[in-house]
């Protein structure tokens, strides 16, 4: 499953995410999105996680989790047609 991951301050690294959703299952990929030429995190992210459960646990214990002095959101990405992931 897919899980959007929002509202990243710019110091947060795909690490950070790592480690904190991996202790509600295997994470199989995360990825901070960033602007293409500076480098700097766009404020968001996703997560994907083979489980659904472990990933719909990870969602209800991870949103509003201040990371960095900013509550996180976090909730089930979804297909945006051609164009990637999107947040619901």
């Amino acid at each position: 499953m897919n899980i959007f991951v929002g509202n990243l301050a710019a110091e947060t690294t795909e690490t950070e995410l790592t480690d904190l959703f991996k202790a509600f299952g295997q994470v199989k990929s995360v990825q901070v999105m960033r602007e293409m030429f500076s480098g700097v995190s766009k404020g968001f992210g996703f997560v994907e996680m083979p489980g659904k459960a472990h990933s719909l646990a990870a969602i209800a214990a991870l949103d509003g989790k201040d990371l960095h002095g900013k509550p996180l959101r976090v909730n089930e990405a979804m297909a945006r047609g051609s164009g990637g992931m999107r947040h619901r």
